[in-house]
């Protein structure tokens, strides 16, 4: 009996993703090598851990998302890409709508799901613990910041 090993032919085309020596395998970023070399949106801040930057993905974006206490990001969209979120730890709100007037909060195991093109800003409601969460973007880390808004348009919102 001949034995095929995973990622040949067998399982499905996905040459794409082999190394120089033609193995096609999981790719491990270990805990210090992930890649801040991502777009980012004023003080969110987003480091890949599964992205085109370092790792064979192309249609795929995964990593930690985090704002320091007190502060957001700037209003943004992600264009074409869909955006799923899960709250690793403390107090987070998404403003969205016009003058960003409607909102979320989400804390520890929330789950969320911003459509394509949608604007909004991210902000961390606490002034002394960060919000840290997991993000998933597809087709990749798609983000246009748009024009700043006055925080006072932020129900809610306070800085450090």
């Amino acid at each position: 009996m001949t034995e095929t090993l995973p990622g040949t032919q067998q399982y499905g085309p996905n040459e794409q993703y082999a190394d120089p020596e033609g193995l096609v395998a999981p790719v491990v970023t270990r805990a210090g090598d992930e890649s801040s070399d991502t777009t980012q949106s004023g003080d969110c801040v987003r480091v890949s851990g599964v992205s085109i930057q370092h790792t064979p993905a192309t249609r795929i974006w995964f990593g930690r998302v985090s704002n320091k206490p007190g502060y957001r990001s700037l209003p943004h969209h992600h264009g074409e890409a869909e955006t799923g979120g899960y709250v690793l730890s403390g107090h987070g709100r998404i403003y969205f709508g016009e003058n960003y007037a409607q909102w979320y909060d989400m804390t520890e195991g929330d789950w969320v799901f911003v459509p394509p093109y949608m604007p909004h800003v991210e902000a961390n409601m606490s002034v002394t613990e960060d919000l840290v969460w997991l993000t998933t973007r597809t087709p990749e880390n798609i983000v246009i910041n748009l024009d700043e808004v006055d925080d006072a348009l932020l129900e809610g919102f306070r800085r450090v």
